[in-house]
């Protein structure tokens, strides 16, 4: 099976090469997917750096999501039918021809959806999801209704990036209003068009102050960062009394100072997440979540894929070149 491996070369231009593996056969639980494209993520980027190893039993090469259709079923599956049109989230080796998921991992492509643009779904709505709904310390599934964000004031940095720009539709869709920050006019108006209700450029506005000026001086209620130490105090900064910082991603720096004071006295809270580290049942019951409440909003058009480019796997190189250099607006999909 062809697949895109990795050489002894971390972090280097060369990492990540065209190779042959040996064919996949599905386990207990687990279904076999002929792939039509695999999603590319910054966990991908990390991944070549030796920064964000796979789990345990998980393929050596990288891809977090994908979508295509299921060739084989392992013992005990049951649903799932070969054939069928899915889209997943898997722990690696969506880089691939073929690729194992497991079968409560699955969400099913909708007809009305084009099942390469599927793979840009599984790991950005799932993300967005289980940190908008799922409350902080219950387990998956066990958080609040998707109504009650209708009304919030949910600041998304990162708009124009594959979980930004699921978040924007997302959160409009359920009724709330995203502030959103991106880099540069053109992005920005992107973001607006997605549905955002206000659009700050990062390059040439404060998020602090425009946050606060949209919500008569109160604040966000959420903010959903990826940006990690270099916003910290300003995300504390922008959050209404009783807000929440959500931290997804560190792509500005691991470690920051904040004023603890502030988050006593204004009753804040700070959470973090990696989703590909979450054990198999929390990842299956955040599915499952998904499937029943937000994969609705995706079968009728609310929400859908954003991509920014379709690129040959052998290209893998060059759209994580595309990622790191921040061209990207959305998701790039890699096509075996």
């Amino acid at each position: 099976m062809r697949a895109m491996v990795l050489t002894s070369h971390p972090g280097s231009d060369d990492a990540l090469t065209p190779g042959e593996v040996p064919d996949l056969s599905p386990g207990p639980g687990e279904v076999l997917l002929d792939v039509a494209a695999a999603g590319v993520n910054r966990a991908d980027l990390l991944q070549l750096k030796g920064l964000h190893p796979p789990p345990a039993g998980a393929p050596e090469w990288p891809g977090l999501e994908v979508s295509g259709t299921i060739a084989a079923l392992g013992e005990g599956v049951t649903g799932p039918q070969v054939g069928d049109r899915v889209c997943a989230l898997i722990d690696g080796g969506g880089y691939a021809e073929q690729a194992l998921a497991r079968a409560e991992h699955l969400l099913p492509v909708p007809d009305g959806l084009d099942l390469v643009d599927a793979a840009a779904l599984p790991e950005a709505l799932t993300t967005v999801w289980s940190n908008l709904i799922d409350v902080p310390g219950l387990p998956p599934a066990a958080g609040i209704e998707p109504e009650a964000i209708a009304g919030a004031t949910v600041l998304v940095h990162g708009g124009s990036g594959g979980v930004g720009t699921i978040a924007i539709q997302l959160l409009s869709a359920l009724g709330a209003r995203a502030l959103t920050t991106a880099g540069g006019p053109e992005r920005v108006a992107r973001c607006v068009e997605l549905g955002a209700h206000r659009g700050i450029d990062h390059r040439s506005e404060d998020f602090v102050e425009l946050t606060r000026a949209e919500t008569d001086g109160r604040g966000a209620d959420v903010v959903v960062d990826v940006v990690g130490a270099k916003y910290l105090q300003r995300n504390l900064d922008a959050l209404a009394p009783f807000g929440h910082l959500v931290i997804l991603g560190l792509q500005k720096g691991a470690t920051g100072e904040m004023n603890l004071a502030g988050l006593l006295t204004r009753w804040l809270s700070v959470h973090g997440t990696v989703l590909r580290q979450r054990p198999r049942e929390q990842k299956a019951a955040i599915l499952a979540d998904v499937r029943e409440r937000a994969w609705p909003l995706v079968a009728r058009g609310e929400v859908r894929p954003v991509v920014h480019a379709r690129v040959p796997l052998a290209q893998a190189p060059e759209a994580h070149r595309m990622m790191a250099d921040g061209e990207v607006f959305g998701k790039v999909l890699l096509l075996p």
